[in-house]
């Protein structure tokens, strides 16, 4: 198959060497309208941003004054509200007729904005000092900012200023490969670029080239460092062209402040501080406390990490319960220890039992226990290293295929033996009958977790022969019942997935008496989140630890779901090639690969695959070991804590310094 694929690469051309050829005549277009400019003076050169945004302004003028007209029309007195919806549909419709002529005009003047973008770059590279008319613009900007200074009638541009605390002097002139990151950023695409092949010096043209309309251009990045850093170190190449800059993450939320910097023809900002914002505006009382405006169109920096690995987390306001904190997780948790050791010992002498079955070639009944152990405890680790031998996965998947069929009717079968069962896929619990049974054997009231059948429970009252006083108070205690017992299912479920699905260093950490969540993606402390529906709660009893007050959702969205709310969506990584199915069928986004300005020298060695991890971890610390020998340093990545300590350990055998950062 890999010779096929060849063959046809080499008959037909790959996808992204044909993306390339068709970026090709717009790089010559670049390089003509370069030539035209590099001989024109300063003040001519920044002129040429004013001469850009009047075509731009030109090319939708009717259409902005049509929309003015039925505005003014639509607040008119005496005009009915159908009339008036109709007339703001007409203009949600030239709107969007606005946008679409806008990118037909930047598509017709980006050779010569890219063009500007790069001799501006060459300008302050060769020049310590750049002289220009100064406007007020000029004015305001050199009184925050020590690289520009006033004399008389002119404004002197250095080429040196402070980014991120350093001193940095411009030394930057976009190479042909980085022209091409920017027309595949500027046509909505993501752009994948090696490491170190200057993606924030590329963001800078598209960047620049559709902060012209007007509209707003957001730059997200994954963390506040890198969207001040960037703000700071690009900010005077379109400062200098009268483009205002600003990033978010300088200002307080709900601020003057942040308003005025979605107001900045460039905004930088991290990806949840973008969100956040959009949840807050969201639960504003007022238009004037709006922060942001329409979403027009924004650059992700790490596309793949915010929008495949963090897209679905949902970010999420939240406040206090008005009715506080009335769960019983202290008074059910004992009940519920005991409830999950019996099980643990059942399902060990399951798993025992399973183990000798394989050995005695009954197949189907290991099967069947394999089955009942993984839907009793699905994260037993004796469990998950039985799977990892040959056969024994494969034979719990056609076991479990087995019983699932006919809408599980069968599968009763497999759980009467249980005390509860885990649904690990929908992420579900259940107790059984079983279950039931051991925890109130030490509670007078047998029917502590059984539900009052509610509506038989009223139709039994409308005919009891009581009067309304009577009915009204015997219907007012069966709610309530009803609501306590709802609240204690509620409770046990979530401390049954509290003990049963999340493992302590693994999903969170215990750190200054308090529970806090690990990033699954990064092995990061997520500070100030919480696990919701009362599971963070349940976390917090186990733990031993002050159970905080219950909290209610105000406002959630998925960055998913927000990034899709722009009209033009791109972005840029590293490593964007191997998610490029998920980016098109989730955004609709195509992956351009960009070759490297130089031919890479790097050895990029294949993947090693292991069949158990007791392999994966020996090989890990062998390779630290060799590496140690010859005097070089080495950062080991892991998915969680557990496996940081783990390796950890492990290192002291040989003797190694191994000294986690988690």
């Amino acid at each position: 198959m890999a010779i096929f694929l060849s063959l046809v690469s080499k008959l037909f051309g790959n996808k992204y060497d044909k993306d390339i050829k068709s970026i090709e005549p717009i790089i010559k277009q670049i390089h003509l309208e370069h030539e035209k400019i590099i001989t024109i003076s300063n003040d001519e050169l920044r002129e040429k941003t004013t001469d850009l945004k009047t075509k731009i302004e030109e090319s939708v003028r009717p259409e902005k004054e049509e929309i003015k007209s039925l505005k003014s029309k639509a607040e008119e007195k005496g005009i009915d509200k159908d009339e008036k919806e109709k007339i703001y549909n007409k203009i949600d419709e030239i709107e969007k007729s606005v946008i679409d002529k806008i990118e037909v005009s930047l598509n017709e003047i980006l050779p010569e904005a890219f063009a500007v973008i790069k001799e501006t770059a060459t300008r302050f590279k060769n020049n310590p000092t750049i002289k220009v008319a100064a406007t007020d613009f000029d004015r305001d900007l050199a009184a925050n900012k020590d690289f520009l200074s006033i004399e008389g009638e002119h404004a002197i541009y250095k080429n040196s200023w402070i980014a991120a605390g350093n001193e940095i002097t411009w030394d930057m002139i976009h190479y042909d490969v980085q022209l091409v990151g920017g027309v595949v950023l500027h046509q909505g695409k993501i752009a994948e670029m090696a490491t170190g092949e200057g993606k924030t010096l590329v963001a800078t043209l598209p960047v620049y080239l559709n902060a012209l309309a007007g509209l707003g251009v957001h730059l997200v990045t994954v963390n506040n460092y890198l969207a001040k850093r960037d703000a700071e170190w690009m900010g005077p190449i379109f400062q200098f062209h009268g483009l205002s800059i600003d990033c978010i993450d300088n200002h307080q939320p709900n601020s003057d402040e942040r308003k005025q910097a979605y107001l900045a023809d460039i905004t930088y900002g991290t990806n949840n501080e973008f969100g956040f914002d959009y949840l807050r505006d969201n639960m504003a009382r007022r238009p004037k406390d709006l922060v942001q405006r329409k979403h027009h169109y924004t650059i992700v920096d790490e596309v793949d990490s915010v929008l495949i690995d963090d897209a679905r987390t949902p970010l999420i306001i939240s406040g206090p319960i008005p009715k506080g904190d009335v769960h019983e997780y202290n008074e059910l948790k004992h009940k519920l220890e005991r409830l999950v050791s019996v099980q643990r010992k059942f399902v060990t002498t399951v798993i025992s039992d399973a183990k000798k079955m394989f050995t005695e070639g009954k197949t189907d009944d290991a099967g069947f226990n394999l089955l009942m152990a993984y839907r009793g405890l699905p994260k037993n680790k004796a469990l998950i290293k039985f799977l990892s031998e040959d056969g024994v996965k494969s034979q719990l998947q056609k076991t479990e295929n087995f019983y699932m069929q006919d809408q599980s009717k069968e599968m009763h079968k497999v759980d009467e033996a249980l005390f509860f069962v885990i649904d690990e896929k929908h992420n579900t619990i259940e107790l059984t009958e079983k279950g039931i049974d051991l925890m109130t054997t030490e509670i007078e009231d047998k029917n502590f977790f059984v539900m009052p059948d509610v509506g038989a429970e009223i139709a039994d009252l409308e005919k009891a022969k009581l009067s309304d006083k009577d009915k009204a108070s015997k219907k007012e205690e069966l709610l309530r019942d009803f609501a306590i017992k709802s609240e204690r299912i509620h409770t046990i479920n979530q401390l049954l997935k509290a003990y049963t699905l999340f493992e302590k260093d693994v999903e969170y950490v215990v750190m200054e008496n308090k529970v806090k969540i690990v990033d699954e993606q990064t092995g990061r402390i997520m500070e100030g989140r919480r696990y919701s529906d009362g599971l963070h709660q349940a976390i917090e009893a186990k733990e031993n630890v002050k159970i905080e007050e219950a909290t209610q959702t105000y406002a959630t969205i998925t960055l998913q779901n927000y990034f899709r709310m722009y009209n033009k969506l791109s972005g840029m990584t590293g490593t964007a090639e191997t998610e490029a199915g998920e980016f098109w069928e989730i955004y609709k986004l195509d992956v351009v690969v960009i070759p490297t300005n130089r031919p890479i020298v790097r050895d990029d060695k294949d993947d090693l695959v292991y069949k158990t991890n007791r392999e994966k971890y020996n090989a890990v610390i062998e390779e630290i070991d060799t590496l140690t020998k010859a005097g070089r340093p080495i950062l080991v990545g892991t998915t969680s804590v557990e496996i940081s300590e783990l390796l950890g350990i492990e290192s002291i055998k040989k003797p190694l310094t191994l000294k986690p950062v988690n």
